[in-house]
């Protein structure tokens, strides 16, 4: 194994009980590589295949033997890229992991992942509200074309994951705060049930860079959307994976690894661009978080059905205050269930056509506010039944609440809005 992580790798109990922790503090510690001719940045190597100086070393690179931090070099730009390199070390340390290594997109990350994880036949375990790529993927994919089964269960019922983790389960799998319900995992007592049945613990973290570390919770393996929060802007499609270097290395062989096998290879100048945008994620996290705090309370204060964590009669108020980071607040999202697919279409079309609220489409973590009907759009792979029971009613708008704007300007959008629907 050739990996070098950022810093000696704190055990599981050491990840759990050394609290607090900011992920801005440990991506300062880490960021520190220059540019080939001294820049403050990193240069962009684009170079798809690498010079070896001695011909008896390619053979010990292809082995897996040497590596560019052991005494070989850089070898093809599917297997690893200095420039994606920095970016997975980057990674690593907002996540509090030996290693992390970038992809083509999340779901590429997520799939990889799993098929790593699971011998063929393999079981896993997977919340039921998750985002609507992730379920078909698990529900419909990989049962066809692999063999392995998902059993779907509410992931804050804590009885029933345990029951479905026996027997023989490969693999948890859950996010951080569900899509698009905002249920928040309780990261540490799953640990404890998927470790005591064999399972590795998967969690996808893409709500919440810099408020949960999953990884000083007990996960094994923490996957990204990088599209989202992490790239802030709407213009980049990319995952990432985080967890032990031996595991990344794992992905990355040369006969048997899921990214080096299939090959969702991230392109050394987005990894660049990804980079730049790392220093600052922490502040656009914090600014997420207050406006949609202020959001949620004034419209539960109208009397409206508001979905927020950050609201103490939120589910799960409580867990995520116990295992949040300090400082970075309660997430970007909100959800307003207005009842019906007519209603939610009608405000979603008011806030973007006349006020110019923000806009009526997918995704989220951009720096405007994005918003849509997840029965319909986002969550639209789960079957009605499946939507019902993971709680997405039909008339849930979700709300990904941007930094543009001056705050009273948004609200006062948002609040005439309502008052011309008579909501």
């Amino acid at each position: 194994m050739f990996l070098s992580a950022y810093n000696p790798p704190p055990s599981r109990a050491e990840r759990r009980t050394t609290m607090p922790f900011d992920p801005a503090e440990a991506l300062a510690d880490v960021r520190h590589e220059f540019g080939e001719h001294g820049g403050v940045n990193m240069s962009i190597e684009a170079s798809t295949t690498f010079t070896v100086m001695d011909p008896e070393v390619m053979p010990e690179i292809f082995g897996g033997r040497l590596g560019p931090e052991t005494g070989g070099c850089y070898l093809y730009g599917r297997h690893f890229n200095p420039t994606v390199y920095t970016l997975g070390k980057e990674l690593a340390a907002i996540e509090a992991t030996e290693f992390g290594y970038g992809t083509a997109s999340g779901l590429s990350a997520i799939a990889a992942t799993i098929l790593q994880l699971c011998a063929p036949g393999g079981r896993i375990v997977s919340a039921r509200t998750i985002y609507g790529g992730s379920f078909a993927l698990m529900h419909d994919y990989l049962p066809q074309r692999t063999g392995h089964h998902t059993t779907f269960v509410d992931i804050t019922d804590l009885d029933e994951v345990e029951r479905a983790l026996e027997p023989g389960a490969s693999v948890l799998y859950c996010e951080t705060m569900s899509n698009p319900t905002l249920a928040v995992a309780d990261i540490p007592k799953l640990a404890e049930l998927a470790h005591a049945k064999g399972a590795t613990l998967v969690v996808d973290n893409t709500f919440t860079p810099m408020i949960i570390t999953p990884a000083r919770l007990g996960a094994d393996v923490v996957v990204h959307s990088l599209t989202k929060f992490v790239s802030g802007a709407s213009d980049i499609i990319a995952g990432a994976i985080c967890a032990s270097a031996e595991f990344i290395q794992s992905l990355m062989d040369l006969h048997h690894g899921s990214l080096m096998m299939l090959g969702p290879t991230m392109d050394p100048r987005i990894a660049f661009d990804l980079s730049l945008r790392l220093p600052h994620l922490g502040l656009r996290v914090q600014e997420h978080s207050r406006r949609a705090m202020l959001f949620a309370q004034r419209l539960q204060d109208r009397g409206l059905d508001v979905v927020y964590p950050g609201l103490p009669g939120h589910p799960s108020h409580g867990t995520l205050k116990r295992i949040m980071n300090p400082g970075y607040g309660f997430g970007g999202l909100l959800g307003l269930d207005l009842g019906s697919t007519e209603r939610a279409n009608d405000l979603m079309r008011t806030l973007q056509n006349d006020e110019r609220f923000g806009y009526l489409a997918v995704s989220l973590g951009y720096f405007d506010t994005l918003m849509s009907c997840s029965a319909a759009s986002t969550s639209s792979e789960l079957p009605e039944d499946d939507q019902r029971a993971a709680g997405i009613s039909p008339g849930l708008v979700r709300m990904s609440i941007g930094l543009t704007g001056a705050v009273e300007q948004r609200w006062t959008q948002l609040d005439d809005a309502l008052n011309r629907l008579k909501i």
